[in-house]
Parts: C-alpha cells; structure tokens; sequence
C-alpha cells in the first residue's frame, strides 16, 4: 500500500473514530443532548466502545481469511486505543456525573449492582492492553508473551456486552446486534484456523501426489 493512500486511510479512520465525541461535544455546547445528557453521554461512549472493540477484534479475521487484507493491521492499535479512550469516557462519565466522586457509593454500586461490576471488569481488562500497546511494550515484554496478555480483549469484549444486557431493561433487544457479531469473531478464530489446517493438509498431499 502506498504511503499517502495509508495516511489517507489512517486519517479518515481518525476522524470517523472521533465523530461521535464531536457529535457529544456538539449537543453539550447547543444544549441539544435531550432531557437526560448524562444517560445520552453514557449509552453513547459505552456503545461507540464495544463498536469499536468489535471492529479491531474482525481485523485479525479477515487477514486469515485473505492475505490481501494483511494491510489492516496497522489500523487495529488505533482503533483498540480508541475502544479504550471512549470506555475511559464511558467509566468517567459514571464517576463523575452519576457518582459525584463518592469514592464510597461507588464502591457500593460495584459490589450490589451487577451490570456496573461488569462494566468495571471490562474497563480493567483493557487498561493493561492500552498500556502495552506501545512498540517499546511489544519489545520489553516479547511478541508472544505480548500476543497472550492481548488476548485479554476478547474477554474484555464478552464482559463488555454483558454489561449492555445487564444494563438495559428486559425485553429490550438492543445489545442483540452487537452481541452476534461478537459472538461470529468468536467462533471465526477456531473455524478459521480449522479451515486454514485443512489447506495446509490438502496442499501437503497434492504435493506428495503430483497433483
């Protein structure tokens, strides 16, 4: 991939990444986030983080899938990052507006409301990630040591829409969505590396065959 159609794309993927903070900021400053702009704020930011951790978790997918996507990841640490920046969001906006600071109702809130120890697990979870998503990290800590820590996004991604069902009210089918689609990426990997094998096997035997 050239150069300029690279930063190109990484810009275009910045900008989608930050619209919906825009969008936030936008209705904050013309007073248009409805009657309720700290729930507005915190269905938002919880919603554009697992949207974005569910995109960065199809990247590795589709490259196993075909070698001319392999492009795509040097756009799953951006994307990661910004799964994480919202959940920091999402978690401060919790803190903040909803708890006022109240070190000791929160502490309450997590161990009696399920959906928001859920919610703290997953923001915890991806901490670590984002602290170690640096090139120095990769290099102090090894490629496979660091490909193991980083496996933690999918339990991550799991608590994370827990969290959503937990939150809404029963009968309430938004999460649905973002739960299949997780749940196809979880099934991908295995599938993928089955499928992958088996080429593998075929093309050992084609070989040996003549064929």
């Amino acid at each position: 991939m050239k150069r300029t159609t690279l930063i190109s794309l990484k810009t275009l993927t910045w900008l989608a990444c930050l619209w919906p903070l825009g969008l936030l900021v936008y209705g904050a400053v013309t007073n248009t986030l409805g009657p309720d702009p700290t729930s507005k704020i915190a269905l938002s930011t919880g919603y554009t983080t697992l949207l974005l951790l569910v995109i960065s978790l199809a990247i590795t997918p589709l490259r196993r899938f075909s070698s001319r996507l392999s492009w795509l990841i040097k756009f799953r640490r951006l994307l990661g990052l910004f799964a994480f920046f919202y959940g920091t969001v999402h978690m401060a906006t919790y803190v903040a507006l909803y708890s006022g600071f109240d070190l000791i109702a929160i502490a309450s809130d997590i161990a009696k409301r399920r959906f928001i120890t859920m919610g703290v697990a997953a923001w915890l979870l991806l901490l670590p990630l984002a602290a170690t998503s640096t090139n120095w990290a990769i290099r102090k800590l090894g490629g496979r040591r660091w490909g193991q820590l980083h496996k933690l996004v999918y339990v991550a991604a799991v608590c994370g829409v827990i969290h959503y069902w937990w939150q809404v009210k029963p009968g309430v089918l938004t999460p649905l969505r973002m739960t299949v689609a997780l749940g196809v990426l979880l099934a991908a990997r295995p599938a993928l590396s089955l499928w992958q094998k088996g080429a593998l096997r075929r093309k050992a035997v084609a070989s040996l065959t003549g064929r």
